[in-house]
C-alpha cells in the first residue's frame, strides 16, 4: 500500500500571492479527488508534490520517503500529466513515447519496445502510433500524456485538469483509463468539474484560496446533507428576492424557468420540495460556508 503524506505545506509567490495554506492530506491507493475552482491553488499544490516547486514551509513524505530533500527519489516513482502538455511536432507516437522513455532512464531497448507498445494499446492508440502526436484529437493527446505518465511503472499519478474541453465520449474513455490504472497505485484527479470526482473517486478534498475547506469519502460527504437541500422552480425575475432570503447551492434554468438547490435544515417555505443531495451540493455548498 503506498502512502502519500502532505504535512502543513505553505507557499507563497514572490508576488506575494499565498497560494497554499497550511494544506495537509493523506492519500493512499486509488483515485484520489482534488475538487476546486480555477485558481483555488489546485496546480501549485499539483506542482509541489511533483517537485517541480519547493515549499515555503511543512513536508511531503511518500512511502516514508522525504521527497523535499530527495526529489529525484520521488521522480523515478511518478507519472505527471500537466495541465498544459505540449508535445513534439511532426514525431509519431510511437517514437515520441520512446524518446519520453529514455529520458525516464529505461535504457534497454527490448524493455522499452515491450513498455511503448503495452501502453500504446492500453490508451487505445496502438493502430495511431505511426500517426505524429501534433495532429492528434484532444481526446487523444490527453490520452498519450497518461501513456507517457505511465512510463517506468509508476506508483503516483498526478493528473492536472485532465478533461477540460474534451467530448463526452472521450472524457468517459479517458476517465475509464484512469480507473483501471487507479486500482493498485494512487491517481490523484486535479479538477474543477464535479462529475469527474463523483463517479470515479474513494477519496476527495475540496480545496479554495489555497485551503482544504472540506475532505472525506464522496458518499459520505453527501450523506451529511441529508434532509437539507430543497429544490424549487421559481420565475427567473425573482431569483434576487430569494438570494436575500435563503442560502441557495445552485441554480439552472429550467423551460424557461429557473430550479433552485436551497440549503436548509427545514422546509423554508411553501413550493419547496426536499432532494437527494448529491456531490454538487457538496461542492458549492462547501464554498459557500
Amino acid at each position: 500500500m503506498n502512502t502519500l503524506q502532505i504535512n502543513n505545506i505553505s507557499k507563497t509567490y514572490t508576488n506575494g500571492v499565498k497560494a497554499l495554506d497550511s494544506i495537509s492530506l493523506t492519500i493512499k491507493n486509488g483515485m484520489f479527488g482534488l475538487l476546486g475552482p480555477n485558481g483555488a491553488g489546485k496546480s501549485s499544490l499539483m506542482r509541489t508534490i511533483a517537485t517541480l516547486q519547493e515549499p515555503g514551509y511543512g513536508n511531503i513524505t511518500f512511502n516514508d520517503l522525504d521527497i523535499l530533500k530527495q526529489p529525484q527519489e520521488l521522480r523515478n516513482q511518478l507519472g505527471y500529466l500537466p495541465q498544459e502538455f505540449g508535445v513534439y511536432p511532426k514525431v509519431s507516437a510511437q517514437r515520441l513515447l520512446d524518446h519520453l522513455a529514455v529520458l525516464k532512464g529505461i535504457i534497454h531497448k527490448k524493455e522499452r519496445t515491450e513498455q511503448v507498445e503495452a501502453l500504446l494499446q492500453q490508451t487505445n492508440l496502438y493502430q495511431h502510433r505511426k500517426k505524429a502526436v501534433h495532429t492528434f484529437s484532444g481526446g487523444m493527446r490527453q490520452r498519450f500524456g497518461i501513456a507517457q505518465a505511465l512510463l517506468g511503472n509508476p506508483q503516483l499519478i498526478i493528473v492536472d485538469e485532465p478533461t477540460a474541453g474534451l467530448d463526452p465520449e472521450e472524457r468517459n474513455r479517458f476517465l475509464n483509463l484512469l480507473s483501471e490504472i487507479g486500482e493498485n497505485i494512487i491517481v490523484i484527479l486535479s479538477t474543477h468539474i464535479v462529475e469527474d470526482v463523483k463517479d470515479l473517486c474513494t477519496n476527495m478534498a475540496i480545496m479554495n484560496q489555497g485551503k482544504i475547506i472540506s475532505q472525506g469519502i464522496p458518499a459520505s460527504l453527501t450523506q451529511k446533507l441529508d434532509g437539507k437541500v430543497w429544490r424549487k422552480i421559481i420565475k427567473k425575475q425573482d431569483l434576487k428576492s430569494y438570494q436575500s432570503a435563503f442560502t441557495i447551492i445552485s441554480t439552472r434554468l429550467f423551460s424557461g424557468k429557473t430550479q433552485l438547490h436551497v440549503l436548509a435544515d427545514e422546509k423554508p417555505e411553501a413550493g419547496f420540495e426536499p432532494v437527494d443531495p448529491n456531490l454538487e451540493d457538496v461542492y458549492f455548498s462547501t464554498l459557500q460556508s
